[in-house]
């Protein structure tokens, strides 16, 4: 269960991945979904927790309530409308700019969300689904044996980050937790 200091990362890397995608058009639930599960994967994958979201496997590739149930917050906020960064979300963005300078950490969470939407924000939802369940992962029982993820039965967790152990972390102070939590609306 994600505490309430990693919700709010969350919901600010949300919001700051939505401002970095917008450049590529179209959002939907899969696509935006899809993107949040590569770059916490990417992250975890160097040693990184940006994000504290759970995955599971779905019909349409990886799949979190929690992402669904930020989306849904953030929208009632009117932090988002659909999948674009409202007017009234921009302070949350220029919180994030500031808190990437603090670390060589925050910075390189912040290039690999630059890069999974540089490399998958153009991708339509058929090649962002293709693109991840070609992913191979494995299981934390056995490591060694990697499995695709269009090969894993629909509704298996994926991912879990809090049993994922990593270097570092994005990391907020409790001022940066209020600051972001007040741009929320929260």
């Amino acid at each position: 269960m994600r505490k309430p200091a990693e919700i709010t990362v969350d919901r600010a890397l949300l919001i700051y991945l939505l401002h970095l995608a917008e450049p590529h058009g179209f959002m939907s639930d899969v696509k935006f979904q899809q993107l949040m599960f590569l770059c916490e994967l990417q992250m975890l994958g160097k040693g990184l927790r940006g994000l504290h979201f759970e995955f599971m496997r779905f019909a349409y590739g990886a799949f979190s309530k929690d992402v669904d149930n930020d989306l849904l917050f953030l929208r009632r906020k009117e932090r988002l409308e659909n999948f674009s960064v409202t007017d009234q979300a921009m302070p949350v963005v220029e919180l994030v700019d500031q808190v990437v300078k603090d670390s060589e950490v925050n910075e390189q969470i912040m290039e690999i969300l630059q890069e999974v939407i540089a490399t998958y924000g153009p991708q339509d939802n058929g090649q962002i689904m293709e693109s991840v369940e070609a992913i191979e992962i494995s299981s934390a029982d056995e490591l060694e044996q990697k499995i695709a993820i269009r090969d894993i039965s629909f509704h298996t967790v994926m991912l879990v980050p809090s049993r994922i152990e990593c270097t570092g972390e994005l990391t907020l102070t409790s001022a940066q937790v209020g600051r972001f939590n007040t741009a929320f609306g929260a």
